[in-house]
């Protein structure tokens, strides 16, 4: 029965997180587009990129619900914090891991490495995503931090631990 608490906390959860970085770049706070950025790894169309963007990021979201959810299940409760807790590390492994490694398998990425070339369409992310803009780290981990709070509200709302 947790699974449909998970499954819809996670839907919820990577809905708000994506408009929140959205918005935050709807308001100049950052240049990162997620589903832009996911969408150009399958695609260079532009009509195709934002729709490939927001599925990916939506399968993305659904994936990292099962780690939350174990760790719910290995810490026998999930409240709006300790969710919030996981997404703040959430966040945090992103700026400092996936950022980093997403110019080396990104397609359309350019790299440190490369010299000035016309065909990549976005630049690396650099240290901590700054290169984006200096709140991306902000919009970031606040955007996990709301996707980890939504998904154990809804996990526990399904779940009764002994």
């Amino acid at each position: 029965m947790g699974f449909v608490g998970l499954f819809a906390g996670a839907l919820l959860g990577t809905a708000l997180m994506t408009l929140l970085t959205e918005v935050g770049q709807g308001l100049h706070l950052s240049r990162m587009s997620l589903p832009f950025v996911l969408g150009t790894m399958f695609t260079e169309r532009r009509k195709a990129v934002w729709t490939l963007g927001w599925l990916s990021h939506f399968a993305i979201g659904l994936g990292f619900a099962l780690p939350y959810g174990f760790l719910f299940l290995l810490l026998g409760h999930a409240t709006w914090w300790i969710g919030a807790l996981a997404g703040t590390v959430h966040g945090f492994v992103v700026l400092t891991v996936v950022f980093p490694l997403l110019q080396e398998v990104h397609p359309r990425m350019a790299t440190y490495d490369q010299g000035p070339d016309p065909t990549p369409l976005l630049q690396p992310p650099g240290f901590l995503g700054l290169n984006y803009g200096v709140q991306t780290p902000v919009l970031t981990v606040a955007a996990h931090v709301l996707y980890g709070a939504i998904l154990a509200v809804f996990y526990q709302s399904f779940v009764s631990f002994p």
